[in-house]
């Protein structure tokens, strides 16, 4: 109990109101006793500032959400076994042609290589950026460039510092991994690089997004958790423990040194490296991206330093490009970061493809509370774009939404097969790709969240929703 009250001493870096969900303190019995009684003494796996009661619907979504995150913990090992072996079939078929696989003379590929790719990269495995973007089309040009550096993020070091030095052109500075105080290991990684030119100096930081067999990021994922912090809202306690949540701490302004991290925590990592890297030149300015997961790390990160009030690098934050991003708070907290944002004179692009299902999670409605900020924009299955003021169907399991999405997944399947001819031989989907379009037509916009979409809406959408004086369509 002492430790409880210890936990819940507020600093301006912290909260005193929070709900805290602890899976790894959970029993089966205990699980399903939560749907049926509202006692925080019958709940001691659910740490929370409240004492209200919540209704049956949203002490459902805590069940579901420890229940998957318990599974997760459980099946972890397997999973990312699983995961490696599948990516290793994936690269092994790339290397090695039929005759050579029947002659039983293969090419074993090395994971850590340069030409090893990734799950995800397996659906998508374009390198080139679009050279007909270029960097005086202003945020157009960080849009594509974002996207393509969160599709990358997803790759190992070797094929990250490939792709940015040769196939771009640019400066590689590192790969990183970071630590989760909650999840005790490694969870977070991003890179670094630097797109520079006579004109323009830009640093980019990508977060990696979720991985199909990661369990650690899926976990961030299903965790409901909340911390209110002072003047800003609910933010979702997931994606903040995955961004650098110091645990029992908070966040404090300077970095706590703990024994048992093997990796630095993700936030003060990248805070102070851009500080570094910006005291080179007055010229600098950095963007943040990322995809899914990796997107709510990105627009996370300078609600921290609004928190910290740090001058410098809010200064230097030339804008925030995001692809497939969940929600990350309250309504509260959307209008604080507007706020900022637009005090700051920070960019913020939300972008979403068509019927992408992670966008419209955790759910808008009156249980979660969960809501988007910020300028979405949407581009629908023609990859023509417009900036909306909500998303078409904002939460995802939609009865009336159901039989559209899955008239929308069988166009999205025919058009693998022909776009090819209508746009180019660059946007040719490969037998991988489809079988996720096969999959999203029994789980409409699962296969919309794939990069190569949003690679396609970055490079076939007009140009005109990144205008300034672009006003918002209801």
């Amino acid at each position: 109990m002492e430790k409880q009250e210890e936990s819940r001493e507020c600093d301006k870096g912290f909260s005193c109101s929070f709900m805290l969900l602890k899976p790894e303190e959970v029993k089966l019995i205990d699980l399903f006793r939560i749907l049926f009684s509202s006692n925080l003494e019958d709940r001691k796996f659910v740490d929370s500032s409240s004492e209200t009661e919540e209704s049956f619907r949203y002490r459902w979504l805590i069940f579901i959400s420890i229940l998957a995150q318990k599974m997760l913990m459980l099946t972890s090992k397997p999973m990312a076994w699983m995961g490696s072996k599948i990516e290793m079939l994936l690269n092994l078929l790339a290397i090695n042609n039929f005759l050579v696989l029947l002659r039983g003379k293969t090419k074993k590929p090395d994971k850590d290589s340069a030409t090893f790719i990734s799950f995800i990269g397996n659906m998508d495995k374009r390198m080139k950026l679009d050279s007909k973007i270029k960097p005086e089309h202003g945020c157009h040009y960080y849009s594509a460039l974002s996207m393509m550096a969160s599709k990358a993020s997803y790759e190992n070091r070797a094929y990250i510092e490939t792709i940015v030095k040769d196939h771009w052109k640019m400066e590689y500075l590192g790969f990183f991994d970071h630590w989760n105080d909650y999840q005790e290991k490694a969870t977070t990684q991003l890179f670094f690089m630097r797109d520079k030119s006579e004109n323009h100096d830009t640093i980019v930081v990508a977060f990696r997004g979720t991985e199909p067999f990661d369990a650690d990021a899926w976990c961030s994922d299903f965790d409901l958790s909340w911390y209110e912090l002072q003047g800003m809202g609910k933010i979702h306690g997931g994606f903040m423990k995955a961004l650098g949540l110091q645990k029992n701490v908070g966040w404090p302004m300077e970095y706590k040194a703990n024994e048992t991290r093997k990796e630095p925590l993700a936030y003060y990592f990248v805070r102070d490296k851009l500080k570094a890297l910006l005291s080179e030149s007055e010229n600098t300015k950095y963007i943040l991206t990322g995809h899914s997961l990796g997107g709510a790390l990105a627009i996370l990160f300078p609600s921290i330093l609004f928190l910290h009030e740090e001058k410098l690098l809010l200064q230097r934050l030339e804008g925030v490009y995001t692809y497939g991003q969940p929600r990350v708070g309250d309504e509260k907290f959307g209008k604080y970061m507007e706020s900022k944002l637009e005090e700051h004179k920070i960019h913020y692009f939300r972008i979403v493809y068509c019927n992408d299902m992670v966008p419209r999670l955790p759910y808008d409605d009156k249980d979660l509370l969960f809501k988007h900020f910020g300028t979405c924009v949407y581009y629908n299955r023609h990859y023509q774009g417009k900036v909306v003021a909500e998303i078409p169907n904002k939460n995802y399991f939609s009865p009336l939404s159901a039989i559209p999405m899955m008239i929308n997944a069988i166009c999205e399947l025919i058009r693998s097969f022909t776009i090819c001819y209508s746009k180019g031989a660059e946007y040719k989907e490969g037998w991988f790709l489809r079988v996720f379009r096969i999959i999203g037509l029994v789980i409409p916009g699962v296969s919309a969240h794939s990069t190569q979409d949003y690679v396609n809406s970055t490079r076939l959408g007009s140009s005109d929703v990144f205008l300034p004086s672009e006003e918002t369509i209801p």
